[in-house]
């Protein structure tokens, strides 16, 4: 029974480590932008990234604050990330 709790809090310990590196910036992996297209700051610094959908896009910014600024101008930061993911 205690090799089985053992077991467990092992795998625990590794599926929390795999989640955790492939979250450290809050956005997905495969997004192609590595920074705020509306502050122009850094995933993950310690801010909560916060997605927007437009026209069947996602844009990931690095807190909700942000929203307002892409609402002014949902197109282009759209637009940034399509070109972004058309280059890799």
């Amino acid at each position: 029974m205690k090799s089985i709790a053992l077991s467990l809090l092992a795998v625990a310990a590794m599926l929390g480590s795999v989640a955790t590196a492939s979250a450290d910036s809050g956005v997905p992996k495969d997004y192609p932008l590595k920074k705020c297209p509306v502050s122009d700051e850094e995933f993950g610094g310690g801010m909560t990234p916060f997605k927007v959908t437009h026209e069947g896009t996602d844009v990931w910014l690095c807190c909700k604050k942000c929203k307002k600024g892409f609402d002014k101008e949902p197109a282009k930061f759209t637009k940034m990330v399509k070109d972004a993911a058309a280059k890799k």
